[in-house]
């Protein structure tokens, strides 16, 4: 059967966005996903429906603080942990276990590492995730499967303006790309929409974040993710080549607080949208799944 081609032509290292997703950080969830994390978590107020269960999508990157958050605020509510690689899954199952003598144990669901129920969450939280798939949309598919009849999908990533001066600075020097494309806002509704997703809201924000030097700066961005690029340097490089970064960064990053600091831009982009009930059009014949067959009898006939 013939699919839709992507909307965006990928520029991801498949090879590359495996290695990265094996990966265990020991530094614990990165700080700016955190933050963003927080923010996100504040959207929630919005969203007046109370989910019955709910799962965190890769939450080692994602957030742990930011699970804390989702968990409190839905204290009822059944969590679930979904890590799709068995390194990072066993590094989050040893971070969220919970000491008997924790206040946390009385501030949220303890999260189950089984499979979410088959019907699926009433809420999938997937956190700075997106921008590091290899096939996007086959994991906005994914998701969509993971979400119940009526459920929502809450996800945050980086937009195309993320490290532009980065991205400048290797284009003056004649070098590879120094990121991976992010995928713009408009597309990823598109691609919501094109998974059986509906009604996606869409939202952006730039943060700038300053350091005191070059090497503090490259220093947090490797804790932030990897350039997929597959164009990008074959090969490692060499301590000239990062000298010349270090000092070529600040005249295209010079951050407005002087005192020599580097200022580099990040793009957020925050969506969620619902899953409805299918709708299948009737021909000689149709073919559904039984989990939308059971849904399509709670709210009548197929195509009404």
């Amino acid at each position: 059967m013939a699919t839709d081609p992507p909307l965006r032509p990928p520029t991801i290292d498949p090879a590359a966005a495996a290695r990265w997703g094996r990966l265990v950080s020991g530094s614990g969830s990165p700080w700016l996903h955190e933050e963003i994390g927080r923010r996100m978590e504040d959207r929630l107020q919005w969203i007046k429906a109370a989910p019955r269960h709910w799962a965190d999508w890769s939450p080692l990157r994602g957030g742990l603080e930011a699970h804390a958050l989702v968990a409190k605020r839905y204290r009822e509510a059944a969590a679930f942990v979904i890590e799709p690689e068995p390194g990072p899954a066993a590094a989050t199952r040893e971070a969220l276990a919970v000491p008997w003598w924790s206040a946390r144990r009385w501030q949220g669901a303890r999260p189950s590492f089984d499979a979410p129920p088959e019907d699926g969450v009433d809420l999938l939280w997937a956190n700075m995730a997106l921008h590091m798939a290899a096939d996007p949309e086959a994991l906005i598919a994914r998701w969509h499967r993971l979400v119940a009849t009526g459920g929502f999908l809450m996800f945050s990533c980086f937009g195309p303006d993320t490290v532009r001066e980065l991205r400048v600075l290797h284009e003056r020097l004649g070098w590879p790309p120094a990121s991976h494309q992010f995928t713009d806002m408009h597309d990823w509704g598109d691609m919501l929409v094109h998974a059986g997703f509906a009604e996606p809201v869409m939202d952006m924000e730039r943060i700038v974040l300053t350091w005191p030097t070059a090497e503090a700066a490259l220093a947090e961005l490797r804790t932030l993710g990897r350039n997929l690029h597959r164009a990008r340097f074959p090969a490692l490089r060499g301590r000239n080549w990062h000298r010349t970064l270090r000092r070529a960064l600040p005249d295209v990053a010079l951050s407005a607080e002087g005192a020599g600091r580097i200022a580099l831009t990040f793009e957020i982009i925050y969506g969620h949208a619902f899953k409805p009930a299918p709708r299948v059009a009737l021909a000689a014949e149709s073919a559904v799944s039984l989990r939308e067959m059971r849904s399509m009898l709670q709210r009548g006939r197929p195509g009404s």
